[in-house]
C-alpha cells in the first residue's frame, strides 16, 4: 500500500472532510436562507444563485467519487445523445441497487454542468436530515410520502412550479421507489404477477405514478426521458464509506434517449410504457452479467477541476482557525478544554457517520417490505 492509499484510510482525515462538508454546508444553508428575501422580487435570481450554492456543497460529495477514489464512471450510449446532454430539460430513470448510485448520477451531471440545478422526486423524511434535505428545499425539489392519495396535489403542484426554471434540469425518477433488496424483489414480484405483468429478475416492479405525473406535467419543459442503467465491474457493491477509504471503482452506465413524443400521453399507456422499459432494462442488466459490458459505444467524458477547487477553497477557509483552536486548547493545558474539544470531535465523528448511513442498504427504508400492497 503506498503511503496516499494509507493515508485515505485514515479515520482523523475522514473527520476533517466531514468537518469540511458539514460547517461548509451549514454556511451554504444559511446563505441560501438569506436568499428567500429574493423570490418575491427576482425569483429567476433566486433560482441561479441556489443552483450555484448547491453545486459547491454536492461537488465535495462528488470530489470524493471523482478525486479521492478516482472511481470511473463510462457511458454505454452513441454521439448523438452524447450531444444533446446538458442541453435540454429531461427526465432521468435510474436503478436503484447501489448504495452510491446517486453519486454516479451526480458525477454526470456534473460533467455536463447540470449538478447544481439537478432535481429529484424524494421522499419526504429526506427534508429533515441536515444540510441534504435543507440544501434540496431552497431548491425547491418535490418531496412526498410514497402515499398517492396525500401526495397527489403536492406533486403536481411541484412539479408545475419548474415549468420554466431557468437553467437546464436532470429531474431524477427512481421509480422502483426503494432500493433493491431480495425481500422486497421477493414481494414486488408478488405484485407483479397478481397484475399479470412479466417478472423482472434485477429490478422491483416500476411506481407508475410518480413518472406518468412528471411526464404530464413537465410535458412542454422537458424535452425527453433519458433512461439510465448502472452497474460496476467485477460484480463490485460499493457503498460511500469505500468511495471515502480510497477504493476505486468502476461504474458502466448504459444511457438510451427518447424524445418525449414517443412517451404515450394516455396514463394507463404511458405507465405500460413504463413497464416495458423495465423489462428492456432487466435484459440489459442479464447482458452485462453474461458480457461484462452495455451494448453501445463507450464514452468517457473528462473530469472537471472544479469539484477539487471547491472543496480546496473550502478546506483552507475551514480548517486553518480549526488547527489554530485545536493547538491553542491544547496549549493551555486546561483539562476541561481539552476534554471539551475532545468530546466535539466525538460528536462530529458522530455526526459525520449518521450522513453517510442514510445511503447505506441495510439502513434503508422498509416501503416495499410490506406483505400485501394497494394496487396503483
Amino acid at each position: 500500500m503506498g503511503l496516499l492509499a494509507y493515508l485515505k484510510t485514515q479515520f482523523i482525515l475522514h473527520l476533517l472532510i466531514g468537518f469540511v462538508f458539514v460547517v461548509s454546508g451549514l454556511v451554504i444553508n444559511f446563505t441560501q436562507l438569506c436568499t428567500l428575501v429574493l423570490w418575491p422580487v427576482n425569483k429567476q435570481l433566486y433560482r441561479r444563485l441556489n443552483c450555484r450554492l448547491a453545486y459547491s456543497l454536492w461537488s465535495q460529495l462528488v470530489m470524493l467519487l471523482e478525486w479521492w477514489s478516482c472511481t470511473e464512471c463510462t457511458l454505454f450510449t452513441d454521439q448523438a445523445t452524447m450531444d444533446c446532454l446538458g442541453k435540454e430539460h429531461v427526465v432521468i430513470i435510474l436503478n436503484h441497487n447501489f448504495e452510491i448510485d446517486f453519486l454516479c448520477g451526480w458525477t454526470m451531471c456534473e460533467r455536463f454542468g447540470v449538478l447544481g440545478s439537478s432535481k429529484v422526486l424524494a421522499k419526504r423524511e429526506l427534508l429533515c436530515v441536515p444540510l441534504i434535505g435543507w440544501t434540496w428545499y431552497f431548491l425547491e425539489i418535490v418531496f412526498c410520502k410514497r402515499k398517492w392519495e396525500e401526495d397527489r396535489d403536492t406533486v403536481i403542484e411541484g412539479l408545475r412550479r419548474l415549468a420554466d426554471y431557468p437553467e437546464y434540469m436532470w429531474f431524477l425518477l427512481y421509480c422502483e421507489g426503494t432500493r433493491f433488496t431480495e425481500k422486497k424483489h421477493r414481494v414486488s414480484m408478488e405484485v407483479a404477477a397478481s397484475k399479470g405483468l412479466p417478472p423482472l429478475k434485477y429490478h422491483l416492479l416500476p411506481r407508475t405514478k410518480g413518472f406518468t405525473t412528471a411526464v404530464q406535467c413537465l410535458r412542454g419543459t422537458v424535452a425527453a426521458v433519458y433512461d439510465v442503467t448502472l452497474n460496476f465491474r467485477g460484480n463490485k457493491n460499493p457503498s460511500l464509506l469505500g468511495i471515502l477509504y480510497g477504493k476505486k471503482y468502476e461504474a458502466d452506465m448504459c444511457l438510451r434517449r427518447f424524445p418525449l413524443e414517443v412517451i404515450p400521453q394516455d396514463e394507463k399507456e404511458a405507465a405500460q410504457w413504463l413497464h416495458k422499459l423495465y423489462q428492456e432494462k432487466d435484459a440489459l442488466q442479464e447482458m452485462y452479467n453474461q458480457k461484462g459490458v452495455f451494448p453501445g459505444e463507450p464514452f468517457r467524458p473528462a473530469r472537471r477541476p472544479w469539484t477539487l477547487l471547491n472543496f480546496l477553497f473550502w478546506a483552507t477557509v475551514l480548517l486553518s482557525p480549526l488547527f489554530s483552536f485545536a493547538l491553542g486548547v491544547f496549549a493551555s493545558g486546561s483539562p476541561l478544554l481539552i476534554l471539551m474539544f475532545l468530546g466535539f470531535v466525538g460528536a462530529a465523528s458522530f455526526g459525520v457517520r449518521r450522513l453517510i448511513g442514510v445511503t447505506e442498504i441495510e439502513k434503508g427504508s422498509s416501503y416495499g417490505n410490506q406483505e400485501f400492497k394497494k394496487k396503483e
